[in-house]
């Protein structure tokens, strides 16, 4: 007894089933996309919950005797500690140095100053370790046969120079990305700080909720904020808050802010006032950039016009002619 098909069949296929099959992985991807919308997790949640932490024992003056949580605290470890006396030995640490590359681990977000000592080493000993990986494989095994001899000495030039600044251009990269991220929030918080501001909050409690409402809009400026606010609530001189802002963020509106927020301080200036126009310059700031950037469009799209539209236009406009000309001349 021969089986029937249970439904219409299509190229051998139960038409029924295969749509069963594929409703069945519909509604799967529609739950896990609900599922990950549900869960959406705040991403400064945890660093905000540390810094919490850590205002509250500088409030009650918790002071461990610890030495490894003493270390933890100092940002210290036994490999920068090590790295740090190798380079003194050779005499390449330098405190100008030093300085350099901790403002710029600022810049690009990194809160650990005993990272600059790890840059600093990867920069010294990069070059040597990838400069004789490159050397092997150019004149030792001769990987590049075809290569002439200038090519090869430019190359491994190139190879030695990319790694001596490969260190240095990931942090300048990671902080021009980070700056550009805070230089979009940074209008929406000023108005946002104006609302606080008019509303009767404190600067620390309007930081505080300013962090909070654009956290996840904008993660960078949020956690730049957040630590502000912690920073004004147990540091001595608010002015020193405002200005490690300043050092942390490498962008001349955020520094125009922190005048402003000095001189408020200072001078018991109206901060709603100061902060509205500062806004309102910032804002048009951004409205030039977007305008010169419409404005250099059109040179921009000179070349692709050239190069790749007007081929086409011309053999769209002047291809049927030449067609019939070729078959004219052809039948003669």
């Amino acid at each position: 007894m021969i089986d029937q098909p249970t439904g219409p069949m299509l190229l051998g296929f139960d038409v029924i089933m295969v749509g069963t099959v594929l409703a069945g992985l519909a509604a799967f991807a529609m739950v896990l996309a609900i599922y990950a919308a549900v869960t959406i997790r705040d991403p400064m949640a945890k660093r905000v919950k540390v810094l919490e932490a850590r205002r509250e024992q500088l409030k009650a003056g918790i002071i461990t005797s610890a030495s490894k949580k003493r270390n933890r605290l100092a940002r210290r470890s036994d490999t920068t500690d090590k790295v740090k006396d190798s380079l003194g030995r050779l005499n390449v640490l330098q405190d100008s140095q030093i300085k350099v590359i901790q403002q710029k681990l600022a810049h690009a977000g990194y809160r650990n100053k005993e990272l600059a000592v790890i840059i600093i080493g990867a920069r010294a000993i990069l070059p040597i370790i990838v400069g004789a990986l490159a050397a092997m494989l150019i004149y030792v095994v001769d990987y590049w046969p075809d290569w002439g001899p200038m090519k090869r000495l430019f190359a491994f030039a190139g190879i030695v120079f990319a790694a001596y600044k490969g260190p240095e251009l990931f942090l300048s990269n990671k902080a021009a990305k980070r700056t550009k991220e805070i230089q979009k929030g940074l209008p929406d918080a000023l108005d946002l700080l104006v609302i606080c501001a008019e509303a009767g909050l404190t600067v620390d409690a309007a930081f505080n909720r300013v962090a909070k409402e654009l956290g996840r809009a904008y993660p960078e400026l949020g956690d730049e904020f957040s630590l502000t606010a912690i920073e004004l609530s147990f540091l001595n001189e608010r002015k020193m808050a405002f200005n490690n802002l300043a050092y942390r963020v490498n962008l001349e509106a955020v520094k125009g802010v922190v005048t402003t927020m000095i001189q408020t301080e200072r001078y018991g200036t109206p901060l709603a006032s100061a902060l509205r126009v500062l806004s309102a310059e910032f804002r048009n700031e951004r409205m030039m950039r977007a305008e010169e950037k419409a404005a250099r469009l059109p040179a921009i799209m000179t070349v692709p016009l050239i190069l790749f539209i007007l081929p086409t236009l011309f053999v769209v406009i002047l291809g049927p002619a030449a067609c019939s000309i070729s078959d004219a001349l052809i039948n003669k």
